[in-house]
């Protein structure tokens, strides 16, 4: 198969790199030209245009930021859909609305091409070890022709319905994260009035029933105050708009996930947006101490 991946971004680069590592990269993408840099240097071809990356292979892998941006680089003016072949495979491996993966799979269909959806969690760490959990939507022949793609950036790879089934699964592990996170950083935060040792009171609970991988990944975090992005806030803030949108239209209501996207929204007003989103902790820690 030959592989284009466009958006190199925090977790699209390291992506990228692990692809390049196994020889599964040949044509690269982004819109800051920049970043392609090193995969050029490593004799990786870089296309002027999400057209071109589609013309030259027929597995095009895309990492980007929402909905527009997917819907930009593969319906827009010398996008995608304009140098896909036929039977070539594109997979988006962003977090979008998963009713837009829809709409882009349709468009795409006619043109003889197959979409899976296909977003990702684990993080800028799960991104540069290699070790994402992925959850794709889509045919599952399809996915079984380009799972050994796949199974080069994610340790976890699972096929959760049709098209679309992705996004949603997406949508409910960023929900599980944030309220994690909310968890967490109050838990802390009453530990912290309580003069308990952060690094103590992790190893008592690492291996109870509130151990996870949100603990294993942010303890560091809080421990040290420093909240260089792995995931910002604004990305997650998206997940969590995005997720609202999406019970709204199955007419249910999500009270804790409201609650989680006012503190995100207060914190992005705040200047929290670049930063990580364990800095969660940070925020309510001035919250309490009013």
């Amino acid at each position: 198969m030959k592989v284009s991946f466009i958006g190199l971004g925090i977790m699209g680069k390291p992506m990228a790199h692990n692809l390049l590592k196994k020889q599964s990269l040949d044509v690269v993408y982004n819109r800051t030209e920049s970043k392609t840099i090193p995969f050029k240097e490593a004799g990786v071809e870089v296309a002027n245009s999400p057209k071109e990356a589609a013309e030259k292979s027929d597995v095009l892998i895309t990492m980007l930021s929402d909905s527009p941006d997917v819907e930009e680089v593969i319906l827009g003016p010398n996008g995608v859909i304009e140098g896909v072949q036929q039977g070539s495979i594109v997979i988006d491996m962003s977090s979008i609305n998963p009713e837009v993966s829809k709409k882009i799979g349709l468009q795409l269909e006619e043109k003889g091409a197959f979409l899976l959806d296909a977003p990702v969690s684990g993080g800028e760490k799960g991104a540069i070890d290699g070790t994402l959990a992925i959850m794709v939507g889509g045919d599952e022949a399809v996915l079984n022709h380009v799972l050994p793609v796949l199974n080069i950036v994610g340790s976890s790879v699972v096929r959760v319905g049709e098209l679309g089934a992705g996004g949603y699964a997406k949508l409910a592990n960023q929900i599980m994260v944030a309220l994690h996170l909310e968890a967490m950083s109050e838990a802390f935060l009453l530990a912290k009035k309580a003069d308990l040792d952060f690094h103590q009171l992790y190893n008592a609970i690492r291996g109870g029933l509130a151990g996870s991988h949100v603990l294993e990944q942010k303890i560091d975090h809080l421990i040290e105050e420093d909240f260089t992005p792995g995931f910002k806030v604004d990305l997650h803030l998206k997940d969590i708009n995005n997720a609202l949108q999406a019970a709204e239209s199955q007419g249910i209501d999500l009270p804790y996930t409201k609650r989680i996207q006012k503190s995100m929204e207060e914190m992005a007003e705040q200047g929290y947006g670049d930063l990580d989103h364990s800095s969660l902790y940070s925020y309510l820690s001035k919250v309490v101490n009013k």
